[in-house]
């Protein structure tokens, strides 16, 4: 039953989100959520245009404490930030941290890891020299250091790289060098107590059809004991708890 999932990773309209937050508390009543957590995007100036400016930073933080406050007793609001591997925001006011690498740092240049396809293959091709394999190397191995970066209790989606390759479209996950590059970074994100979540955004957004991390990589943390949690990384209410019941096996 739906009503026993709780969502964490949900975004509102104070960055690329479709609703106000108090539609999304609404709508977590309506499923029966015991709580939900929002995760406002971190500002981040080298692309203002998913992310909270500081004004909206300030009215994200005023607005979540006023719905806590009308809300107590009828369901638990935290108020989380998802903090960008770059990001300067200060993380010192929220509840909870999801950590995420949105994008790369190369030669003076942020390089998008998920804006578009498109934007993927020419980081890749100008930067990279048309070596897939570096760009992945070099992503997770970021990824690797975004909890101590960021001081994140939640990885967020963390082969987000994979995001337009369904179906191995522009390269391959059983490739050696990928499996090396992924292994690498859960090794080094093992040494933490930092929860990975079983994002369902890309099923939901038709991007993928499993969520992120991989059924491959879920198998290897679940061997390793690293904890996970369900999320939807939710941008639009009606998906708020998207996939939470087909895929509540990848958290037990």
């Amino acid at each position: 039953m739906l009503e026993r999932f709780s969502n964490f990773h949900t975004h509102t309209v104070l960055c690329d989100g479709k609703d106000e937050p108090e539609e999304l508390v609404q709508r977590a009543l309506e499923l029966g959520c015991p709580a939900i957590g929002f995760s406002g995007h971190s500002y981040a100036p080298y692309d203002e245009d998913y992310c909270m400016s500081p004004t909206q930073t300030e009215e994200y933080k005023t607005e979540i404490r006023r719905l806590q406050r009308v809300y107590a007793g009828r369901i638990r609001i935290y108020m989380g930030v998802e903090q960008d591997f770059y990001s300067p925001g200060s993380t010192a006011e929220y509840d909870y941290i999801i950590g995420s690498v949105h994008y790369l740092y190369k030669d003076g240049f942020y390089l998008p890891v998920d804006a578009s396809r498109q934007r993927q293959e020419q980081a890749v091709r100008d930067f990279y020299g048309g070596d897939w394999y570096a760009f992945i190397e070099d992503y997770y191995r970021t990824a690797a250091q975004v909890v101590r970066r960021t001081g994140c209790q939640v990885v967020g989606h963390f082969d987000l790289v994979t995001k337009f390759n369904e179906g191995d479209a522009l390269f391959s996950v059983r490739h050696p060098r990928y499996i090396r590059a992924v292994e690498a970074a859960i090794e080094a994100l093992a040494q933490t107590d930092a929860v990975f979540e079983i994002n369902t955004g890309a099923v939901a957004r038709g991007y993928r059809a499993e969520p992120y991390p991989s059924r491959r990589i879920v198998e290897e943390l679940r061997g390793r004991g690293i904890k996970r949690i369900l999320s939807s990384d939710c941008h639009d209410r009606k998906n708020l708890l998207f996939g939470f019941e087909q895929f509540r096996a990848w958290i037990e």
